[in-house]
């Protein structure tokens, strides 16, 4: 199929990448980090996701690319507040059994970030009973297969039946969208495709489904104003071995575009009516509202540009990440 036009989508791009480089220092890891009660949704979980998306620009992006450069930096800085992986290790020998810290983790090893320590002492509790039996949904517990596979372990647990117990797998009425299965199926097939990196990892039932209805649900969100899930569906679109009809991605990314502010920010809803003008900009460093409202739906515009514009041009290592099964912990997943 013909490639879908890339120009609006690499302007949201570099737009989104500006704003992530001004605001770096808000993805940094407080000093609750390591705290039995610490806050995860607000600390490891943007880091991990800051994480993830640059893992996945990666191989998208030349060297030569100023995206490029720009990914691999944040990347790089993710990587430092880990303290190079070691606060894994201590991380979970706080929580034996979170998943959460491998979830996390997952992202920085796909992009060849490794510690050997931590990947010991979770293959060790990747073996017990208690982690095997851990409730989780479906769509979460893809995302854990996934992220032990990229830390190289290696045990027995049929990913298939999982799949086919998560909204997606069970091919639903396409009627019975709304947002959250609308991110649940995201999930699944970034966790399939190692986001983005291998769209043959989609198995033919779901990609044709994919294929048929994407175009209908992406419009219903971009008409509603939900850029951020717009965005993770535009992410699958391009994640699929198929491309979607080109007048269809140019129209998305047009409507995403006039909803990026000035600094590159993308909210994460379209601002209700009645709202202060500027609530949702993201224009700010050091809001903290502001932030909190951009980071991710930000994150995703870059992921969904990237994929967009193309295939992996070169690969780092791949050796692929979701909730602390705790109430402290949000129900979408480590990473997204």
């Amino acid at each position: 199929m013909t490639a879908p036009p890339t120009g609006a989508a690499r302007e949201v791009e570099e737009g989104a990448f500006v704003w992530l480089s001004a605001h770096r220092d808000e993805f940094t890891l407080g000093e609750d980090a390591l705290a039995p009660d610490g806050q995860v949704n607000g600390s490891w979980k943007p880091l991990g996701e800051l994480a993830q998306v640059c893992a996945s620009v990666l191989p998208h992006t030349p060297s030569s690319d100023p995206v490029h450069a720009c990914a691999d930096d944040l990347l790089a800085f993710a990587w430092r507040q880990t303290g190079q992986g070691e606060l894994f290790f201590r991380l979970q020998r706080c929580e034996p059994f979170a998943t959460y810290p491998l979830e996390v983790y997952g992202a920085f090893a796909t992009a060849g970030l490794r510690h050997a320590g931590y990947e010991a002492t979770a293959a060790t509790m990747a073996r017990t009973r208690a982690w095997r039996l851990t409730e989780q949904d479906p769509t979460r517990r893809l995302g854990v297969l996934a992220a032990e596979r990229r830390a190289g372990i290696r045990r027995p647990e049929n990913a298939s039946r999982t799949l086919g117990r998560t909204w997606l797998g069970g091919l639903p009425e396409p009627w019975a969208f709304e947002r959250f299965s609308g991110y649940a199926l995201t999930h699944v097939v970034f966790h399939l495709t190692d986001w983005g990196r291998a769209p043959d990892g989609i198995p033919a039932d779901l990609a044709a489904y994919l294929a048929h209805w994407l175009p209908p649900w992406l419009d219903t969100c971009l008409d509603a104003g939900m850029w951020d899930l717009s965005c993770e569906l535009l992410a699958v679109a391009a994640s699929l071995p198929g491309s979607p009809d080109p007048a269809v991605t140019r129209d998305a990314w047009e409507r995403i575009s006039a909803a990026q502010r000035t600094s590159g920010a993308l909210p994460e809803e379209r601002r209700p009516p009645g709202a202060a003008p500027g609530a949702d900009t993201g224009e700010a460093p050091g809001s903290g509202q502001d932030f909190t409202h951009c980071y991710h739906s930000t994150l995703m515009a870059a992921l969904a540009a990237a994929l967009t514009r193309g295939r992996p041009h070169a690969h780092r290592e791949v050796t692929t990440t979701g909730p602390d099964t705790r109430s402290r912990y949000d129900g979408q997943g480590a990473l997204g």
